[in-house]
């Protein structure tokens, strides 16, 4: 069977199951939907419509591309990458019943909506509460789904903006895409994100956007960035390293992008959500409560003084004198990967080699550090592969890698705060690359990049 007819039965399997759906309306109304659907045990039935669907549709993609003749052997690779890990996040979602930090997003929709104000324990800035409460007539259940979607296609943006990114800094696309692959199949942050319905996945993107744009689309990469700031306050510390290229057209483009991104709340709600978003703020740098698995240096302190019972005095002196080291060791780390083009060489060349850095600081440097925050630090992983070369170097990377991303969550004083030691080991790998590639990802990365030659 050809390609060809393998899309036509598809299209026609898709017009009887719609059709299907449209006479079991016009004959039952929606009540007749319970007669012809099941919800089996521990089943959320919106989302496992939604991954059942949305897997439907992913399979009317390939065949489409395969018909199409769109998938080739430049790009087989990449399009094997994304529909593995689409198709194993899909029905690890659907097997959920419960999800996490989403309701701390539906609340503040509603209330925004309802009364203008932020509840006391939303943390973000008003941008991302402020379109969801656009959203509020959907009522909780269709917010919740439209969220559950925005993160899937969010996961997916994801996988081709990580895979695009690792190119920018020289990996073959090929290389690129199986890397994204392998990071993504095993990953608790990124399962963290997804499972209590974070924003991260959008925060991420829109960084990285920013990245792949600066060159070519200064007006569309400086309102990324704005965006990513608006959704979540810590990125701000990403826009030093564009500081650092003193690309006035750029500043200038990101000056009016902030003004223009920050008054959608403004303008439809007034200055309230900007003060209740400065007093959450504040509240939670004043301090949180004691888990093992909250990760930030206040959180290791926390614990000790607990266990050890030791003056709240030592929290706040020792958070603050770790979170002054940690700023002048990254200050260190981005100058000599500057210096040295340690990433990336060409234009641009201070933004992209002080990223990888910067983006270990806006983690670390944070109130609170929970699991699903290792997304964040992907790209300072990844460009290691570039360098890596001695079995010491391969270990140390091997060790934070191993705590950051595959152990799952737990809370084990003190083993569970490995995820605020990897991202420092990162940040001392970052400081000890030579400037020159390893010999080893040379060969792989050419090899890589013959392939379509040699299928």
């Amino acid at each position: 069977m050809t390609s060809k007819r393998a899309t036509l039965i598809w299209g026609v399997l898709t017009i009887l199951v719609l059709a299907s759906l449209v006479g079991i309306w016009l004959w039952r109304g929606a009540l007749g939907f319970e007669t012809a659907i099941q919800s089996g045990p521990y089943t959320n039935l919106p989302v496992t419509l939604a991954s059942v669907a949305t897997v439907w549709l992913l399979g009317g993609l390939f065949l489409y591309l395969l018909s199409s003749k769109r998938i080739d052997p430049n790009n087989a690779l990449t399009w094997a990458g994304f529909f593995l890990v689409a198709l194993v996040y899909l029905n690890l979602l659907r097997e959920r019943t419960e999800y996490g930090d989403v309701e701390y997003y539906i609340d503040a929709a509603f209330k925004l909506a309802v009364e203008g104000a932020l509840p006391i324990d939303y943390y973000y800035p008003p941008l991302w509460a402020t379109l969801l409460a656009w959203l509020a007539p959907l009522g909780r259940d269709g917010l919740f789904l439209m969220l559950w979607l925005f993160n899937l296609l969010g996961l997916f943006g994801f996988y081709f903006l990580l895979a695009k990114t690792l190119a920018h800094y020289g990996f073959s696309s090929h290389l690129a895409a199986l890397v994204t692959a392998g990071f993504m199949l095993a990953n608790a942050p990124v399962l963290r994100t997804l499972v209590y319905m974070q924003i991260n996945l959008h925060v991420l993107n829109a960084v990285f956007l920013s990245l792949l744009l600066y060159r070519r689309f200064p007006a569309l990469s400086a309102l990324t960035i704005a965006v990513a700031v608006h959704l979540k306050l810590s990125p701000a510390v990403l826009v030093l390293a564009f500081l650092l290229e003193w690309n006035w057209r750029w500043l200038a483009w990101a000056g009016l992008s902030f003004l223009v991104v920050g008054a959608i709340p403004l303008a439809t709600y007034g200055t309230g959500p900007y003060l209740d978003f400065i007093r959450n703020t504040l509240l939670l740098t004043a301090g949180h409560g004691l888990s093992f698995r909250e990760n930030s240096f206040e959180g290791l302190l926390m614990a000790l003084s607990a266990l050890l019972k030791l003056s709240p005095a030592f929290i706040s002196v020792g958070t603050n004198i770790a979170r002054a080291l940690l700023l002048i060791a990254t200050i260190l780390v981005m100058r000599k990967n500057i210096q040295r083009e340690t990433f990336f060489s060409g234009e641009g060349t201070r933004l992209y080699n002080a990223i990888p850095a910067l983006l270990i600081l806006m983690t670390l440097a944070a109130p609170v550090l929970w699991v699903h925050h290792g997304v964040f630090l992907a790209l300072s992983f990844l460009v290691l592969l570039k360098k890596l070369d001695s079995p010491s170097q391969w270990f140390l990377f091997g060790f934070a890698y191993f705590f950051e991303y595959l152990l799952p969550t737990f809370d084990f004083f003190p083993w569970s705060y490995g995820r605020l030691a990897a991202p420092l080991i990162c940040l001392w790998l970052l400081w000890r690359m030579p400037a020159q590639d390893s010999s080893r990802f040379e060969k792989t990365n050419r090899w890589f990049e013959s392939l379509p030659k040699l299928i």
